[in-house]
C-alpha cells in the first residue's frame, strides 16, 4: 500500500471515540459496492481488512445512505436536506442500533460553497451539532485538475488527504481506487462519513 506522509502539523481532535489511533492511518477506498451491481464503496485498512462499507444497491445520487462497519452495523445515517440551490448533507450517528435524530440535530453537516469564478470545490463542515459543546468547523478542499481532496481544520491544518492510489511502481490504479491518509488522534469513522458526503455531492457514488 502506498504510504503518504503529509507535512506534520499540530492536530485538533474531532471527537474522542474508539475509532481513533495515536498514529497516522492509511486506508484504501474502492469506489465499488460489495453487492453485485450495487453502488457505494468498500474501505480497507493497511492490513487489507474491510473496515467500512456503503451499499446503495442499484441507486446512484441517493438522498439517504448508510456508512457501515465490516459487519454491516450502521455508524452514520447520511441524509440530504431538500434545498433546490444549496447542497446540504447531514450525518446522524447511530447508537445502540438506533439513529440519533430524535432531536433532529445531526452529528455533522456538510454544505457545498458556491464559488462561481473558481474551478475548485470547497465544502464547509460543522461537527458537534448534537452535543452540549462548541461546534468545530472544517473544510473539504479539492485540488483543480487532480483527483485529490483534503480535509482541513479552520486554521488550514491538515486532517485527511485523499488521492488516487498508486502501485509500488508509481502506476495509478484508476479513479475508483483511492488512498486515504488520516492524521493521528482523528476519528476516521467520522472522516469516512465526510468522504462519503463529498463523493455524493460530486456524483462519484
Amino acid at each position: 500500500m502506498l504510504k503518504i506522509h503529509p507535512q506534520h502539523v499540530p492536530y485538533v481532535p474531532l471527537v474522542s471515540v474508539p475509532f481513533t489511533t495515536s498514529t497516522e492511518e492509511t486506508f484504501t477506498i474502492w469506489m465499488k459496492s460489495l453487492i453485485l451491481s450495487g453502488k457505494g464503496c468498500t474501505v480497507f485498512d493497511s492490513n487489507g481488512r474491510i473496515v467500512y462499507r456503503v451499499d446503495n444497491y442499484n441507486r446512484k445520487y441517493c438522498n439517504e445512505v448508510y456508512l457501515m462497519d465490516s459487519a454491516g452495523k450502521v455508524l452514520f445515517t447520511i441524509r440530504r436536506k431538500k434545498f433546490r440551490l444549496i447542497k446540504i448533507w447531514e450525518g446522524f450517528g447511530t447508537f445502540s442500533g438506533k439513529v440519533n435524530d430524535e432531536d433532529k440535530n445531526p452529528g455533522f453537516e456538510v454544505r457545498k460553497s458556491c464559488r462561481i469564478l473558481r474551478c475548485d470545490s470547497i465544502c464547509e463542515v460543522i461537527v458537534g451539532l448534537h452535543r452540549d459543546q462548541p461546534c468545530q468547523h472544517y473544510r473539504i478542499e479539492s485540488c483543480p485538475g487532480k483527483s485529490t481532496f483534503q480535509i482541513v481544520d479552520k486554521l488550514g491544518r491538515l486532517i485527511t488527504e485523499v488521492k488516487r492510489k498508486q502501485s509500488k511502481s508509481g502506476v495509478s490504479l484508476g479513479e475508483v481506487v483511492l488512498t486515504m491518509v488520516v492524521e493521528p488522534h482523528i476519528d476516521h469513522s467520522l472522516v469516512m462519513g465526510l468522504v462519503v458526503v463529498y463523493s455524493l455531492i460530486n456524483g462519484t457514488m
